[in-house]
C-alpha cells in the first residue's frame, strides 16, 4: 500500500518530503522511531521491493504560491493535471515532476511601495493584474520581521526573477520574487481573528434566509448518497460572492470532477460576466488516485486559500468530502499498526478535523495596514448510509457552526436543495441580524422566525391529519397547511438548473417569503371574520 518503512533515517524530521527509489516517488515521514521513518506515498507503490534507496529532500510538503495559480487544475500535492497530460497522456506517470507554477511566463509587476520604505512580512509591495478579475498581490514573505526596501522595478518579470531587493535589519540583502513556498500543514499567522458578521450570500433561498453562513464561516454538509451534497456546493461555487473560490474534489468520483471540470470553464461569473474559472481554483483528487495524496488535497487547498485570504480577498474553500479524507487517514493509520479509535477511525481524527476547520475566519491580516480577509470553508461529510452519529459527522459538527442536513426522503421527493429546516441550524445568525436588518428589511428576523414556526406548525399537524383526516381541521389549521406548502414548494424548493430560479438575490428572497407571510397574516383575520378556508384559497386562484 501506501506505507513504506525505511531505516537509517537519523536526523530526518516528521513531516519532511522524501524520494522513494529510483523512480523518486514522493512521499512524507508521518512517524518516527529510532533510526526506522514511516513514509505515506503520494504514488502508486506496486514494484517497488525491500533494499530500495530513500532520498530526503530537507523540506516539508509546501505549495508554490505566486502568480499563475488562478484557473488552475491540480492534484492533491499541487501538480498541474494539464502540464501532465501533456507529458504522459490520459494516466499520471509515477515520479513525475512539474512545476506548479509557469516558470517561463512573464507578469507585468506593478510597485505600490518606493525605495526607502520601511516593511515587514505581509506587507503588499507590488500588484500584478492575473487576471481580468483578479489582482494578484506581492507580500512580504513572514520570516521579515523589519526591512528597508533598497531598489524596486516596475516592468515584466517571470516569477524567478527578482522584483525588489531590500535591506534587512541585521543589513543583510534579501531579494524578494514573486513567488513564495509555505508548508501545507502550518497554518498562515494573522494579526487576529475577527467576529463574523457579515453573510456569504449564495442565492440559495434555503441557506441565505434560514441558515445563513457568514464570510469567514466553517459549515458542514452531511447527507446520505444522492441527496444532492455535490450539488449544493457547485451551486454555493458558482453564485456565491465570494472572489476566490477554491474547490477540492477530495476522494470523489471522477465523472464528478469531471462535471466541474467541463462546467466551470463554461460558466460567468454573475457579478462581472465574465468566466468563473478567472476567479477559479481546482484540486482534483479522485477515488482513483493514491490514497496518500487525498490525506494532503485539503490542506493544499486550505493554504492556497490562506495565501488570497491574507491579500485582503474574501475566500471560499469546498471541500467534497471530508469523509473521503478521513478514510484515507483511516487506511494510513490502519498500515501504522495504530490503536483504532471509534469505528476504525485513528483517536486524533477530531483533533485533525478541528485544525482544519478552524483555519477559517474573518481575518485582519497579518501587515503594518489595516487589512481584513476572510476563508469560508464548507465540507461535505457522506456519512454511511447516512447515520449522523458516525464519527467524521460528530467530529464535524462539534467545530463547525453551520449544519445543512441533507434528507433522504426530501431528495426521494425531488426536493432539492434537500436541506431539512426542522434538522438544520446556523449558529451565526445573531451575528448577521444587524446586517439584515440593515441592508434587507427591519423585520427580516421576525417574518423568517414566523415562517419557521409555520414549517414546525406543518409537522406538529401532520400528525393529527393521520388520526382524524384533513377534513377534521380547523380553518386555521387548514391554512397553516397551505401556508407551509407554499414555504416549501415556493421558496425552499429551488431548481439548479434552470437560469431564473438557480440564484435569487437577498432582497428578492425577503420580497418572496414576505409576501407568503402577509398572505397567511391577512387570511388568518378573514377566518377571524367568519369566511372559510375554501373561500380564500378560491379567491387566490381568481
Amino acid at each position: 500500500g501506501p506505507l513504506i518503512v525505511a531505516n537509517n533515517m537519523k536526523g530526518v524530521k516528521n513531516y519532511e518530503v522524501v524520494k522513494v527509489s529510483d523512480q523518486l516517488l514522493t512521499g512524507e515521514v508521518i512517524e518516527l522511531k529510532g533510526d526506522l521513518a514511516s513514509i505515506q506515498v503520494y504514488e502508486e507503490t506496486s514494484g517497488i521491493s525491500p533494499g530500495e534507496p530513500v532520498y530526503r529532500t530537507g523540506s516539508e510538503l509546501s505549495v508554490e504560491l505566486g502568480p499563475g495559480l488562478i484557473g488552475s487544475i491540480y492534484d492533491g500535492i499541487q501538480r498541474p493535471l494539464e502540464d501532465i497530460s501533456k507529458k504522459t497522456g490520459n494516466f499520471i506517470k509515477r515520479g513525475i515532476e512539474t512545476s506548479p507554477l509557469l516558470r517561463d511566463k512573464k507578469w507585468l509587476f506593478k510597485p505600490i511601495l518606493k525605495k526607502g520604505n520601511k516593511v515587514k512580512g505581509g506587507d503588499i509591495i507590488g500588484e500584478v493584474q492575473e487576471t481580468p478579475l483578479i489582482v494578484h498581490k506581492i507580500m512580504i514573505p513572514f520570516k521579515i520581521s523589519e526591512a528597508t526596501i533598497e531598489e524596486i522595478n516596475e516592468g515584466s518579470f517571470t516569477i524567478d526573477e527578482t522584483v525588489a531587493e531590500l535591506k534587512l535589519a541585521d543589513d543583510k540583502a534579501f531579494n524578494i520574487k514573486m513567488s513564495q513556498i509555505w508548508p501545507i500543514r502550518e497554518p498562515r499567522p494573522v494579526n487576529k481573528k475577527l467576529i463574523p458578521s457579515e453573510p456569504l450570500i449564495t442565492g440559495q433561498r434555503v441557506i441565505d434566509t434560514f441558515f445563513p453562513i457568514t464570510k469567514g464561516g466553517a459549515g458542514c454538509v452531511p447527507g446520505p448518497f444522492g441527496s444532492g451534497k455535490t450539488v449544493v456546493q457547485h451551486q454555493i461555487s458558482k453564485w456565491a460572492d465570494a472572489d476566490i473560490i477554491i474547490f477540492v474534489g477530495c476522494g470523489e468520483r471522477g465523472n464528478e470532477i469531471t462535471d466541474v471540470l467541463k462546467e466551470f470553464p463554461e460558466l460567468e461569473d454573475p457579478k462581472t460576466k465574465r468566466p468563473l474559472m478567472e476567479r477559479t481554483i481546482l484540486i482534483a483528487n479522485t477515488s482513483n488516485m493514491p490514497v496518500a495524496a487525498r490525506e494532503a488535497s485539503i490542506y493544499t487547498g486550505i493554504t492556497i486559500a490562506e495565501y488570497f485570504r491574507d491579500m485582503g480577498y474574501n475566500v471560499a474553500l469546498m471541500a467534497d468530502s471530508t469523509s473521503r479524507w478521513a478514510e484515507a487517514l483511516r487506511e494510513i493509520s490502519g498500515r501504522m499498526e495504530e490503536m483504532p479509535g471509534e469505528e476504525g477511525y485513528p483517536a486524533y481524527l477530531g483533533s485533525r478535523t478541528a485544525s482544519f476547520y478552524e483555519r477559517a475566519g474573518a481575518v485582519e491580516c497579518k501587515s503594518s495596514e489595516k487589512r481584513k480577509g476572510s476563508l469560508t470553508v464548507i465540507g461535505t461529510v457522506s456519512p454511511p448510509g447516512g447515520d449522523l452519529s458516525e464519527p467524521v459527522t460528530q467530529n464535524t459538527l462539534r467545530v463547525s457552526k453551520i449544519f445543512w442536513c441533507l434528507d433522504r426522503k426530501l431528495a426521494n421527493a425531488r426536493h432539492f436543495p434537500a436541506i431539512d429546516w426542522l434538522s438544520s441550524y446556523s449558529l451565526y445568525l445573531e451575528n448577521l441580524l444587524p446586517y439584515f436588518k440593515k441592508n434587507i428589511g427591519e423585520d427580516f428576523a421576525e417574518i423568517r422566525e414566523e415562517a419557521m414556526k409555520i414549517l414546525n406548525q406543518e409537522t406538529e399537524l401532520e400528525e393529527i391529519i393521520r388520526l382524524v383526516g384533513y377534513e377534521g381541521l380547523s380553518d386555521n389549521d387548514k391554512l397553516i397547511m397551505n401556508t407551509a406548502k407554499s414555504i416549501r414548494e415556493d421558496f425552499l424548493q429551488q431548481n439548479a438548473f434552470d437560469k431564473i430560479d438557480t440564484y435569487t438575490s437577498l432582497p428578492d428572497q425577503y420580497k418572496r417569503l414576505k409576501s407568503i407571510v402577509a398572505f397567511n397574516r391577512k387570511a388568518q383575520s378573514l377566518i377571524g371574520k367568519g369566511q372559510t378556508i375554501e373561500q380564500i384559497l378560491s379567491l387566490a386562484e381568481k
